[in-house]
């Protein structure tokens, strides 16, 4: 996939040093969920009364990351260790399906990095039964009037039945994995029913993305749209476009649904085209200059989705798509990029929404879609979504 020698000595180079961090990373960190670090060391959202009261401890809707990241791990250099050290994660999670309470429409990000990662590599049972109990829960979400899969539960002050967010679009690849699995279509038929919506009520003309798109629950109609974790209604949010770049990208691998392989080039395209020179991805595209709050996440999770389309598309527009994920990983590299052991995760700089009270830190699923984006270079990632 690489064009040039120095290319491929840079890639044989960061996969060395991703190598090195994780081996020790993980044996450190082996009995934890992370999702943040705190002066440098991983925090934990599997203990039951985490220190931050809205982490919802096991039902946090990153926890599958840190397992993904263990099997991107051990199906890249064989270890055992990042097997067993994904299956004390997995096993972890049964509790946050125990709870019930708590769980929404994220269960795909929980249970895609674990459980189907696991199933596609080892035919664990526990693993398949696990994968199957979550995307029942994700169906269950389904709004027939709307045509859409209901985010989140309830939350104070707000009325979100009729809720549907972007982020959704990485969820719905479980419903894709238990119609395959199974063979039973009503999975697949509602993953493709809220993929349409999205693609006609989230994607704008100009290629952004809305992050929340409120509907009526009893007609379908919709009822208005919300900036979300982006800086305002109406602006763009990158992580978001990113959700719909490589999301839309997902639900083409498994339909060979020509649209959905159109609407995330029509999203790369903005996206790419408002890349800074510096590359730096900021947390919103249409955020004012002051304060320069910038997302590095944003930018792996890009760089992911764009490999994936240059890999769909003909062999002249290869580079369109390549081209700026290198430059995005190159960036995050040289300057978003802690190698030391002074810190447990690689990125720096992650933000998880422009209002948040914080800002630029590491988040894990950075670290997880870099690591992913790396061996998507190399050829030899696992595939789960």
């Amino acid at each position: 996939m690489l064009n040039t020698e120095e290319q491929r000595v840079w890639l044989q180079d960061i996969e060395q040093r991703i190598i090195q961090k994780l081996d020790w990373v993980s044996d450190k960190s082996k009995n934890k969920i992370p999702y943040t670090t705190v002066n440098g060391v991983h925090d934990d959202r599997s203990v039951e009364n985490p220190s931050d009261t809205h982490a919802d401890g096991i039902n946090w809707w990153t926890n599958g990351f840190w397992g993904g990241m263990m099997w991107q791990m051990y199906h890249n250099t064989g270890q055992e260790k990042y097997k067993a050290i994904a299956n004390i994660s997995e096993d972890k999670l049964d509790a946050g399906l125990q709870q019930y309470y708590g769980l929404h429409h994220d269960v795909g990000f929980m249970w895609l990095p674990t459980s189907v990662a696991n199933y596609t590599l080892t035919k664990n049972p526990e693993s398949r039964k696990r994968a199957l109990h979550a995307a029942n829960l994700l169906a269950g979400r389904y709004n027939p009037m709307g045509e859409f899969i209901r985010a989140w539960n309830d939350i104070s002050g707000e009325d979100t039945r009729g809720w549907a967010i972007i982020d959704c679009m990485f969820n719905i690849p479980l419903l894709y994995w238990a119609t395959e699995e199974t063979e039973d279509p009503r999975f697949m038929q509602i993953a493709l029913k809220h993929a349409d919506t999205v693609m006609k009520t989230f994607v704008r003309p100009d290629g952004s993305v809305n992050h929340i798109v409120e509907f009526d629950p009893f007609t379908g109609d919709v009822v208005k749209s919300y900036g979300g974790q982006g800086y305002g209604e109406g602006s763009s949010w990158t992580r978001g476009q990113t959700w719909g770049l490589y999301g839309f990208m997902m639900s083409y691998i498994h339909t060979g649904k020509k649209e959905y392989l159109d609407t995330a080039k029509r999203i790369a395209h903005y996206f790419i085209a408002n890349i800074p020179d510096n590359g730096i991805i900021p947390i919103d595209f249409r955020q004012p200059k002051e304060p320069t709050f910038e997302d590095s996440t944003a930018a792996a999770i890009a760089a992911c989705g764009l490999i994936e389309i240059s890999k769909a598309v003909e062999l002249h527009e290869m580079d369109l798509y390549l081209k700026p994920a290198l430059k995005l990983l190159k960036t995050l590299d040289e300057d978003r990029a802690d190698w030391t052991t002074d810190c447990d995760c690689i990125l720096k700089n992650g933000s998880a929404a422009y209002h948040a009270k914080e800002h630029h830190q590491s988040i894990i699923y950075g670290d997880y879609y870099f690591i992913e984006a790396i061996y998507k270079l190399k050829g030899t990632d696992l595939y789960f979504w």
